[in-house]
């Protein structure tokens, strides 16, 4: 039993772990021959997150994956097939990158609710439950509501890459895409690891 576990520990380890690696001859920068050389995986980006070269290097790889010319880990995967490096530009002319926490691309907007005000999109926990943390976000209709997510008996171990597949599986964390639902915080409470005083920044 124990040989078993060890042999199931090391295969999610390589899986996990494994660097990204060009399957066909293509022209590539490089920042992304720099992280090849030295085997380093897409989710250990060396550039500072959420900047431009992060996000360059992340649509670099994303383009190349789809046209089937690099191999990907799991992880590696899961951020290509996301939005994450994708960009919107709003009415007011303001450009957004998608699925990138709010409060590190523009001061957070500030709403009413209940009649105090509150601050939308920034998760924080909620010592007096009736879950771990909470987050005020927009409704399609334009109020304000008040979603509450995580199991305050629990600790998130999103730092345990088998743990975190595990999640991502049984939550179905792929398809989790609407803001105003537990499940979407829940998948992507990684994102805000140094707000919520969490050991990792690793996405569920």
């Amino acid at each position: 039993m124990v040989i078993l576990e060890n042999l199931i520990k090391k295969v999610l380890k390589e899986e996990f772990s494994k660097p990204m690696g060009l399957k066909k001859r293509v022209r590539i920068s490089e920042n992304l021959k720099y992280h090849l050389d030295n085997k380093i995986t897409l989710s250990e980006n060396v550039f500072r997150i959420y900047s431009q070269s992060y996000f360059d290097l992340i649509n670099e790889v994303r383009d190349l994956y789809e046209g089937g010319a690099i191999d990907l880990n799991q992880e590696d995967m899961w951020i290509v097939e996301s939005n994450l490096g994708k960009s919107v530009l709003l009415e007011n002319g303001r450009r957004v990158w998608l699925d990138a926490p709010i409060e590190l691309q523009e001061p957070l907007n500030e709403a009413m609710h209940r009649g105090k005000n509150v601050k939308l999109g920034s998760p924080f926990r909620t010592p007096g439950g009736p879950k771990k943390f909470a987050v005020y976000v927009k409704t399609p209709g334009g109020g304000v509501k008040k979603v509450t997510f995580g199991d305050p008996n629990l600790r998130v171990k999103n730092a345990n890459k088998a743990r975190a597949k595990s999640f991502r599986a049984r939550h179905n964390c792929d398809q989790k895409k609407d803001r105003t639902t537990a499940g979407y915080w829940s998948c992507n409470v990684g994102r805000y690891a140094k707000k919520l005083g969490l050991k990792s920044s690793r996405n569920w």
